[in-house]
């Protein structure tokens, strides 16, 4: 303001004229100069006016960039994902900046967006602090005013307007015509969380945002999504041989375009790069059996396809597959992080117990598995168990179920599984720091088994697409409600990612007989009576899993994932 006032003197200097000259003036001028000299004035004046406008400073939508105060805005915590459904799912990626008349600006690259795949679309958690910015986007220009700095992310007297759009930081609704203000502390106290959208329809739309709203994301459907997968067939290396169907030669891919969709809410999908920005300096540890293994291998593959230099994400053993119990775990240096995964089947101990005929099998009902001095003072667990409890031995109960020196002649596996879960449970309870860890615990995997079990001739393969008739779909697992009931009585926050439901529509996505590959005919026909229709194909399901992973943690994580 100071420089403009000086401007405005000395061009207001220049364009005075003295009493004397104008004196004379009149008296050698005829009316028509005059009118031709005040006419000149006046175009300048209007000239002046025009000229001595205060530019503008404008943000951009982009990647995990920082940017000083009056620039762009940096580091949205996950990609574009539209709502209502588009044939093609936004994915934000790296950013060009460039700087034009002196201010900088960001410009969007390599992100595939239509104009309805930005229609509401949901942004959010702002990490950085900016001011005297506007939003631009999509030919779509937002100014902002009195945006002043501030701290904890909050954003202060925000205006921004446009035709036919609002903004708001808890709902979409699109109405015409309107202008959205957030007030200081609105999108710290709704999770950082901020929705843009369009009413490019004329209809108004309103609709809970997943992660903030009371909406359960595990309650919803499949839908077509040519965006997907996260990373191309047979493109991870970490990915076993077992689950890597595309390599073991199954010839339909429709099986990786499938997203799931809640019911009346949206979910974001998975931003690797926030993802492991949050993860900065922490560990990650599935505990579980071969299908948390399976999810495990899924995040890895997501989050090594965002990463630059490959030669920086390794296995720390130097190992490539993962099939035999033990611990594994891929190391990201760039991040000081570790994503790992703890063999443990059955979560409690497997034993033995010497009786009067001899040694035989048991399984501690009472006491948790010998690895847990791996990861207790890990950043995040999760949890699962469930698949080992549908073997023969486990199923019959005979003279397996052990707690101290007793050995239960026969114990119904429902029964069984609720006491180890409550060993479980009363060891987080005691030995996790709940300040500092997040416990999760994912939900039953369903399968798929046709005509007889994994070794009775059991078979999915052919299958293509999922099950859309929900009347098809099987009772909630009595497992499951067993975790339910035990969760509820914890001292320790859970969250309980219940995929149930979400994995019963998923005929289509197992490696039935595409779980290795074949030389001969004759081995592809043998491989008919011994089918895979428990685990997952990756891509596939198990990358929906860490998806919602992400939604719950955005949505109830401790530290980093609360900013």
């Amino acid at each position: 303001m100071f420089m403009i006032s000086i401007m405005d003197s000395n061009l207001f200097k220049k364009l005075m004229f003295s009493e004397h000259f104008m004196a004379h003036t009149r008296k050698v001028l005829s009316g028509f100069s005059f009118g031709v000299g005040a006419s000149l004035l006046f175009l300048i004046l209007l000239f002046l006016n025009s000229y001595l406008k205060v530019p503008n400073a404008y943000f951009f939508l982009h990647g995990s960039t920082t940017s000083p105060s009056n620039s762009s805005f940096s580091s949205w915590p996950f990609s574009f994902s539209s709502y209502p459904f588009s044939s093609s799912v936004t994915n934000a990626s790296s950013v060009n900046r460039a700087e034009e008349k002196g201010i900088d600006v960001g410009k969007i690259s390599e992100v595939n967006m239509s104009k309805e795949g930005f229609e509401n679309t949901h942004l959010g958690s702002f990490t950085e602090n900016h001011g005297n910015a506007s939003l631009h986007g999509e030919q779509q220009l937002f100014r902002t005013q009195n945006l002043s700095d501030s701290t904890n992310a909050v954003v202060k007297n925000v205006t921004l307007m446009a035709a036919n759009t609002s903004i708001f930081s808890d709902e979409v609704v699109t109405h015409k015509n309107m202008e959205g203000v957030l007030h200081e502390g609105d999108l710290v106290e709704k999770n950082n969380v901020t929705v843009i959208g369009h009413d490019h329809d004329s209809k108004k739309e309103k609709m809970h945002v997943g992660i903030k709203g009371k909406c359960d994301i595990f309650d919803g459907n499949w839908i077509r999504d040519e965006s997907k997968p996260y990373y191309p067939l047979g493109s991870c290396p970490y990915i076993g041989r077992g689950l890597d169907c595309h390599l073991n030669g199954r010839p339909d891919s429709e099986y990786v375009k499938w997203k799931w969709q809640p019911k009346g809410c949206d979910i974001p999908s998975l931003n690797a790069t926030d993802f492991l920005e949050r993860m900065r300096g922490q560990k990650l540890v599935f505990v579980g059996d071969s299908l948390n293994r399976n999810m495990w291998e899924s995040l890895a593959c997501i989050l090594h396809q965002n990463i630059r230099d490959k030669k920086r994400v390794f296995e720390m053993s130097g190992k490539s597959e993962f099939k035999k119990k033990g611990f594994y775990a891929f190391r990201f240096e760039d991040y000081n992080c570790s994503v790992d995964f703890v063999s443990s089947p059955f979560i409690v101990q497997e034993s033995t117990f010497n009786g009067i005929k001899g040694s035989f099998e048991t399984l501690r009902l009472d006491l948790m598995d010998q690895t847990t001095s791996i990861y207790p003072n890990a950043d995040i667990i999760v949890f699962n168990t469930g698949h080992w409890w549908t073997h023969k031995k486990t199923s019959k109960g005979k003279n397996y179920y052990q707690e101290g020196n007793h050995v239960y002649p026969k114990l119904k596996v429902l029964n069984a599984y609720t006491k180890a879960l409550t060993t479980w449970a009363k060891w987080i309870d005691n030995n996790i720091d709940a300040n500092r860890t997040q416990v999760i615990f994912r939900g039953y995997s369903l399968t798929h088994f046709r005509g007889g079990q994994w070794n009775s001739g059991g078979h999915c393969n052919k299958e293509t697409e999922p099950i859309f008739n929900e009347t098809h779909l099987r009772k909630y697992s009595s497992k499951m409600r067993a975790l339910d009931n035990v969760i509820s009585k914890m001292k320790t926050p859970v969250i309980f990612m219940n995929i149930s439901r979400l994995t019963d529509y998923r005929k289509d996505g197992h490696p039935s007989i595409y779980r290795m590959q074949y030389k001969t005919a004759e081995e592809r026909v043998a491989a008919e009576l011994h089918q895979d229709c428990s685990h997952w194909c990756l891509p596939g399901v198990p990358d929906t899993w860490n998806e919602l992973l992400y939604a719950s943690l955005l949505k109830y994580g401790k530290g980093s994932w609360k900013s």
